[in-house]
Order: structure tokens, then C-alpha cells, then sequence
């Protein structure tokens, strides 16, 4: 069930300011989808092809469904989520494309390094 992280702020913003003390509130996105078809979206909006798709087997216990029923969020709350998966994702691919140096530097390792001098014991 995946959840833009902007309409998750927002629906916590509810549940802090209009929510009742004690009460649960569970948030979802209502956008249950596959991890295929989320690689295939993916793929789509990378302009790659799905022939970089690769099968492994699952792990053992593996969960095949992540679901949460969020009516309650919605009718006590009048909270919905407001983007789609398909807007949500294309918007964190085209964050990527724009700030390639913030992720260049996690795949090189160079956090590694700001972290050790940050944080090593002295």
C-alpha cells in the first residue's frame, strides 16, 4: 500500500489536530500494487526496458500483501490521500534526476567518510 510521504505528513497533521485522544488511525495510500508492476512503472518512467527485470526467489516468510484499511482516517477525519502512485512516483524519479549529486554521493561511498568524522570516537 504505498503512500505519498507529503499525503502521510498531511494525514498525521490530522490525526495531531483534529484527531481524538486515544483513538488509532490507521493511514493508506488505497494504492496496493505489486512490486512488478511498481518496477514496471518505474522502468516506464526511466525510459528503460523490462528486460532489466530479473526474478529471485523469495524469501523465506516473505508478506504477499501489505494493506491498510484506512476508512476510519477518512470518514472521521475527512482525510484522502491526494496524489496517485503513478504522480507520486514520477515526482520522486524526476527528484533524482534533479539532485543527482545528493544520491551520487551515497553511491560512492562518500557518506561513509562524513559519517566516520563525524562520529568517530575520540
Amino acid at each position: 500500500d504505498w503512500l505519498h510521504v507529503r499525503d502521510h505528513c498531511a494525514a498525521l497533521d490530522e490525526v495531531l489536530h483534529r484527531g481524538k485522544v486515544g483513538e488509532i488511525y490507521n493511514i493508506g495510500g488505497n494504492n496496493e500494487k505489486t512490486n512488478l508492476d511498481t518496477v514496471k512503472l518505474l522502468l516506464k518512467h526511466l525510459g528503460k526496458p523490462e528486460a532489466l527485470i530479473s526474478f529471485v526467489k523469495d524469501r523465506p516468510g516473505h508478506d504477499r500483501r501489505y494493506a491498510i484499511d484506512s476508512q476510519k482516517m477518512q470518514r472521521e477525519l475527512g482525510w484522502k490521500p491526494r496524489s496517485t502512485f503513478e504522480q507520486g512516483l514520477k515526482e520522486a524519479v524526476e527528484w533524482y534526476r534533479e539532485h543527482r549529486a545528493w544520491w551520487e554521493r551515497i553511491v560512492s561511498g562518500e557518506y561513509k567518510e562524513y559519517y566516520k568524522k563525524m562520529y568517530e570516537e575520540r
